[in-house]
């Protein structure tokens, strides 16, 4: 074995995730201070109104997650998933510096004006192309990260496998981690100093994460792009129509397949959504080339995306939800007990405790709750990923319910005596139960995307949590606005529920209220298409069994005994060739089914 191949196999692994866990922890540290302080900044320094200031931040929120779309397509397709985050994150930088700049020039400021919105003319131009520039920055850096990680573990290595499971749990507590510095520190110095110096502190330490992320290109393993996912998706379509009168094959046998990409894995054939399979149908005097036939796996691939789609779907609501923690409460806080014996803390700092609470979870969740689960399952993370997004929902609906009893709680304080309103820290329960739903549903959702993704769509599809994201806050700004002009109808005040600058005229418990009873159908409608899904891995027979994380000297003492099984059988039948038996049943069994499985390759 050369040199080279040796360096080769030591990259990869948790050596070369540690440059990425420490980008996410620095880039987390800005993104979340940002997520949870923006909406003071628009309120406070752009002269938004109280909705405009929660849909804005919603949209901006919405438009990052769903331009990790456009990362995780670029680095399947054209660029590798390292060139990828370093390109993005250039512009994250530099939207970043963007933005300082106005924050620390009062001209850049507008003026107030009483209205919705007082931004306009030149302002208006520095202050959405900085924030959207960010957004696609943020997005395209997301889109390809997180896969890009995962790359450094090999799912068919049972031992790499068990070790891909954690990875998704170490990314989460690394970026918990920044985020806790974030909105306790960076916040603080965005809100008690100066906004602009809060955005200085945020820039440097990306640029910081960046640079580590370069450096550490040595270790990487790097996977080049190969044929666009949305071409490959087209074709199947295209071509499924043009054959959709003509008869499926009575075995899957006859159905297109090429075996000579040693580089593309091969997905076995599954019944779901067979009218697909016409795709794969190569009819007499037609050459086999795109456009004209597709193979079984690439057929394959799109029911597996397909499958996917209403699992998505049933994690938006929960993401709507997530949105409301991030504007309305941050409101609610403003208008709380800030103080913590002398120390005044910030309302948007309030989310540090669920960040603790997972700090703290997300160890003892890795160290003594999966290795205890995987005894019982035999599944590399525990429980399945499905499984982790249920609960995660659950926790969500009961998080919403808490949260419009807590408002009840602070708007009759609030109406009762404005002098002595009720401490920030009530807030604490919705938050916390809302971490624990996130540490399942983010983390189940990403290895569960990465996981059953084709590898031409790794990141494409890892990409999809943050489209549920992206959705669930756009969805979050339509809720604000659809039920302000219902509830403005039917109400006998004629006012909606969320109207105006004062919370305590308002009604957010009641749309906190719905949004929980929403959580609870929604949770239903998941276990159905939960229990509908079929794991890849249990289609094409590789799912990782447990079994086979063994010790070395046990998989050599197995080889061994396999070894002198195979000497004894070939000295019987050298001895008794007239009276040759065959093989012993298990082993027919085991060289029927190769054969088997040869053939159909």
């Amino acid at each position: 074995m050369g040199d080279k191949e040796v360096k080769e196999e030591l990259k990869g692994g948790f050596r070369a995730s540690m440059f990425i866990f420490v980008l996410s922890a620095l880039d987390n540290m800005g993104f979340v201070a940002n997520m949870v302080s923006l909406v003071l900044y628009f309120y406070g320094v752009m002269h938004f109104d109280l909705s405009n200031s929660a849909n804005t931040l919603t949209n901006f929120m919405g438009s990052t997650f769903l331009l990790s779309l456009v990362g995780g397509f670029i680095s399947d397709t054209y660029f590798n998933r390292l060139t990828t985050c370093l390109l993005f994150g250039s512009l994250e930088v530099l939207a970043l510096v963007m933005l300082t700049v106005q924050a620390a020039l009062d001209h850049l400021h507008p003026d107030f004006c009483g209205k919705s919105s007082c931004v306009k003319g030149g302002i208006a131009v520095m202050f959405y192309s900085s924030l959207y520039l960010l957004a696609l920055g943020m997005g395209g850096v997301r889109g390809s990260l997180t896969a890009f990680g995962a790359d450094q573990f090999g799912e068919k290595n049972p031992q790499e496998a068990k070790a891909l499971a954690s990875y998704f749990n170490w990314l989460l507590l690394s970026s918990t981690l920044g985020s806790i510095i974030g909105v306790t520190g960076v916040v603080w110095v965005s809100t008690q100093k100066a906004w602009h110096w809060g955005f200085i502190i945020i820039t440097v330490a990306s640029s910081i994460g960046f640079l580590t992320l370069a450096l550490g290109k040595p270790f990487y393993r790097i996977k080049t792009p190969g044929q666009s996912p949305i071409s490959r998706i087209a074709q199947v379509i295209v071509v499924a129509f043009k054959n959709r009168k003509l008869p499926l094959p009575e075995s899957n046998e006859e159905l297109y397949e090429v075996y000579e990409e040693a580089t593309l894995e091969k997905i076995a054939h599954t019944n779901q959504m067979r009218f697909l399979d016409r795709a794969s149908i190569l009819q007499e005097n037609i050459e086999s080339q795109p456009w004209k036939v597709c193979t079984v796996t690439q057929v394959e691939e799109v029911k597996i995306l397909t499958r996917m789609l209403p699992i998505l779907a049933s994690t938006i609501i929960m993401n709507t939800c997530l949105a409301q923690l991030q504007t309305f409460s941050v409101q609610q806080g403003n208008v709380m007990n800030l103080k913590l014996g002398s120390f005044t803390v910030p309302a948007p700092s309030i989310p540090v405790i669920p960040l603790l609470f997972m700090s703290i979870l997300i160890p003892l969740y890795e160290f003594f709750f999966v290795p205890f689960a995987r005894k019982i399952t035999h599944h590399p993370s525990g429980v399945t990923q499905l499984q982790r997004v249920g609960v995660g929902l659950v926790l969500s609906s009961i998080s919403m319910t808490i949260a419009g009893i807590i408002e009840v709680k602070r708007r009759d304080q609030g109406r009762k005596d404005p002098s002595r309103p009720i401490s920030l820290f009530w807030l604490s329960f919705q938050y916390a139960i809302f971490g624990i739903a996130d540490m399942f549903t983010l983390v189940g959702l990403l290895e569960f995307f990465y996981r059953e993704a084709p590898v031409t769509m790794k990141s494409l599809s890892t990409s999809f949590t943050y489209l549920s994201m992206s959705l669930g806050y756009f969805l979050s700004t339509i809720f604000v606005d659809v039920i302000n002009a219902v509830t403005k109808r039917v109400t006998p005040s004629k006012q909606g529920w969320l109207h105006g600058l004062d919370l305590n005229q308002n009604n957010l418990n009641l749309f906190y209220w719905f949004l929980a009873i929403l959580s609870c159908l929604n949770f239903f409608n998941f276990l159905y298409w939960a229990s509908w899904y079929k794991y890849k891995a249990e289609d094409n027979n590789s799912k990782v069994n447990l079994k086979a994380l063994r010790t070395t000297g046990e998989r050599k003492q197995d080889e061994e005994e396999k070894k002198d099984m195979r000497v004894k059988a070939k000295e019987s039948s050298q001895t008794s060739e007239a009276n040759t038996e065959g093989p012993s049943s298990s082993d027919e069994t085991d060289d029927g089914r190769n054969s088997r499985e040869w053939k159909h390759s």
